[in-house]
C-alpha cells in the first residue's frame, strides 16, 4: 500500500493502466497530491486569494459575522473555515470580530494538507484542525466560511456528441493525457434544461460539492448558524467548459503535469443553493464579490486605513480595486450565504441580485 498522495508520475501511470478515468477522479487525485505537498499561495506560489491581497477582505468577513451574531442574539458559536489557506482570512476576521465583543467558543479549520496546516497553526495557535466538518461537536451553532473552497473540488464533464451525451474521460495517448468522450450513454446525468444543448456543448456537475454543502446545511439546520461562500462561479444551470489549471500565476494545460498544477472549475451556486435548501436551510441572493464588499463597507475601511498610513494610499487603493473592480475579482467572484431556520437575514445580500 502506498503512503501519502500519488506522485505525478504515478498519477499518469495509473491513468494509463486503469482507463477510463473521469475528469472528476483525475481532478481529485491530482489536487490531492498538489495541496498535500506545497503552499501554493502568494507571489512565489501559483495563485493569490483575496485574503492574501488585502486585510480588508478578512475584515469585511469579520464584520459580516459580528453583525449577524449580534442580530441573532449574541449566542455562543464556533467559527469554522473550509480550506483556510494560510489562515490569513481567519486571523483578520477574528481580530475584527473581537472589536465587537464577538468571540467564538473555538476556531475549527477543515484542512487536510500538512503544509497548510502548519502555516495555519503558526497564525492561529489555538485553532483545531479536522479532516471534515462532521468531526466538530454538535452542541453549538456554527458560522462557516468557505472562500475559494468549492472551486477546487472535482467536477464531472459531459459532452453532447452526435450519438448523445457522453462523459469526458481522461486517457493517455502518445505519452500525453487528454479528455475524450466515453462510450456509455450519460444523458440522465445532464440536467434536463441542458440536454438540448448544441453538439459539442459541455456540461459540468459537482456531486462532491453538493454533498459537502448538504452536509454543512444539515449541521446548520440542526444546530443553528450560518455559512458564507465566496468563489468564482455562476448561476446555473449553464453549459460550458470551466476546467482550468494555473501554475506560477499563468494558465496552463489542465492535462500537463498532474499534481504539480492547481486544477479548478467554476462553482454552480444554484446547485449549492439547491443542496442547502434540501436540508432545510435558507439561501440568500447571489451577488458579486465587489457588490458584497461595498455593501459591507470596504470603502469606509479603505478611508480609515489610508488616513492612518497616507504613504500607502495608492497601495491600499490598488488592493481594494483588485477585490471589487469588475475587470479584476469584483464580478467573476460571487457570494452567497446560507442561514439556519430562525437566524436573521445576513448583511450584504439584500437588494439587487445576479
Amino acid at each position: 500500500m502506498r503512503d501519502g498522495p500519488p506522485t505525478p508520475e504515478a498519477l499518469i501511470s495509473e491513468i494509463a493502466a486503469a482507463r477510463p478515468t473521469t475528469i472528476a477522479d483525475y481532478m481529485a487525485a491530482a489536487n490531492s497530491h498538489y495541496y498535500a505537498t506545497r503552499d501554493p499561495l502568494g507571489a512565489g506560489g501559483d495563485f493569490t486569494t483575496a485574503p492574501e491581497i488585502s486585510q480588508m477582505f478578512g475584515e469585511m468577513v469579520g464584520i459580516w459575522i459580528a453583525d449577524l451574531w449580534q442580530r441573532a442574539g449574541s449566542p455562543a458559536f464556533r467559527y469554522v473555515e473550509l480550506g483556510p489557506g494560510r489562515g490569513t482570512l481567519a486571523a483578520d476576521a477574528l481580530r475584527t470580530m473581537a472589536r465587537f465583543g464577538c468571540a467564538p467558543q473555538g476556531v475549527h479549520l477543515i484542512e487536510t494538507s500538512p503544509t497548510l496546516r502548519a502555516a495555519q497553526s503558526a497564525r492561529l495557535p489555538a485553532a483545531i484542525h479536522h479532516d471534515e466538518i462532521d468531526a466538530i461537536a454538535d452542541d453549538a451553532p456554527l458560522i462557516v466560511v468557505a472562500n475559494e473552497f468549492f472551486d477546487a473540488l472535482p467536477v464531472h464533464q459531459y459532452v453532447r456528441t452526435v450519438a448523445g451525451w457522453r462523459e469526458l474521460m481522461v486517457e493517455r495517448a502518445d505519452g500525453k493525457l487528454s479528455a475524450v468522450p466515453g462510450v456509455v450513454p450519460a444523458d440522465d446525468n445532464v440536467p434536463a434544461l441542458l440536454r438540448g444543448s448544441a453538439i459539442g456543448s459541455i456540461v459540468e456537475t459537482a456531486p462532491v460539492s453538493a454533498a459537502i454543502m448538504q452536509g454543512c446545511a444539515f449541521r446548520l439546520a440542526r444546530q443553528g448558524g450560518a455559512m458564507l461562500t465566496i468563489d468564482y462561479g455562476y448561476a446555473g444551470p449553464a453549459a460550458g467548459d470551466t476546467l482550468q489549471a494555473v501554475r506560477a500565476h499563468q494558465f496552463v494545460d489542465p492535462f500537463t503535469d498532474p499534481g504539480e498544477i492547481d486544477l479548478t472549475a467554476h462553482v454552480d451556486f444554484t446547485a449549492l443553493a439547491a443542496a442547502a435548501q434540501g436540508a432545510g436551510v435558507a439561501a440568500s441572493n447571489l451577488v458579486t464579490q465587489g457588490e458584497w464588499l461595498r455593501r459591507l463597507g470596504i470603502d469606509a475601511r479603505l478611508q480609515v486605513l489610508t488616513a492612518a498610513s497616507p504613504a500607502r494610499a495608492a497601495e491600499l487603493t490598488g488592493q481594494r480595486d483588485r477585490l471589487v473592480a469588475p475587470d479584476a475579482m469584483g464580478e467573476l467572484f460571487k457570494a452567497m450565504a446560507f442561514t439556519a431556520p430562525g437566524w436573521p437575514a445576513p448583511a450584504g445580500f439584500t437588494g439587487d441580485a445576479i
